[in-house]
């Protein structure tokens, strides 16, 4: 006689599973997320980036980073020699930006600020910035804004994520800094990978 389909198989529910508490150090799990995409393919696509590519405008009207008074943005930004471009409100659509606009970006909106904020780092902001003129400058800034932010994310150990971002996060105050260095993983790959995008147009310019 055909078994009816409860009692086809083992059941299941005559007992209760459990598994085992798994001890996850979740601050090295954050980290190694960004650092691994950081060692095997963000910074080593950024190998032999030359001068002219850091600011090479793939289409008109680009934000880029220019030489003091170069530039016809409504905004240009910066303490020295170069100067961003930018806008206040933000053009909708925004302009294509440059890698060395998207570099500068990285530096100073995505590590430099919150280093600054959470980690002690020197002041730092768009207005005042001395923006980088070559591309090793930039690369330069770059490698020091990372090292600072893995190290201040570092030394929070698994207490500190679970700590309010406070102030200096605006309506995210009250946030873990857990959710922060989620955010900046986010921020710091998706830019990257945009940078890798325009180095690979730029090795097919006609």
């Amino acid at each position: 006689m055909a078994h009816s389909p409860a009692h086809r198989g083992p059941r299941l529910s005559a007992s209760t599973p459990t598994v085992a508490a798994m001890d996850i150090d979740w601050n090295a799990q954050l980290t190694d997320q960004l650092d691994w995409h950081w060692q095997h393919q963000a910074r080593p696509r950024l190998d032999g980036l030359t001068d002219d590519e850091y600011l090479w405008e793939p289409v008109p009207g680009c934000w880029n980073v220019r030489r003091r008074g170069q530039g016809d943005a409504p905004i240009a930004a910066g303490s020295g020699g170069f100067t961003i471009d930018f806008a206040l409100p933000e053009p909708d659509p925004p302009p294509v930006t440059t890698i060395a606009w998207r570099l500068a970006h990285i530096v100073v909106g995505v590590f430099g600020t919150r280093v600054a904020s959470h980690f002690g780092g020197p002041p730092i902001d768009y207005e005042t910035h001395d923006y980088a003129g070559t591309a090793g400058e930039a690369l330069d800034h770059l490698d020091a804004g990372y090292a600072a932010w893995m190290s201040g994310v570092r030394r929070l150990g698994a207490a500190g994520l679970e700590q309010p971002c406070g102030p200096a996060e605006g309506p995210f105050a009250e946030h873990p800094m857990a959710a922060l260095v989620l955010h900046i993983n986010r921020e710091a790959i998706h830019h990257l990978a945009e940078v890798a995008l325009l180095r690979d147009l730029w090795a097919q310019r006609g």
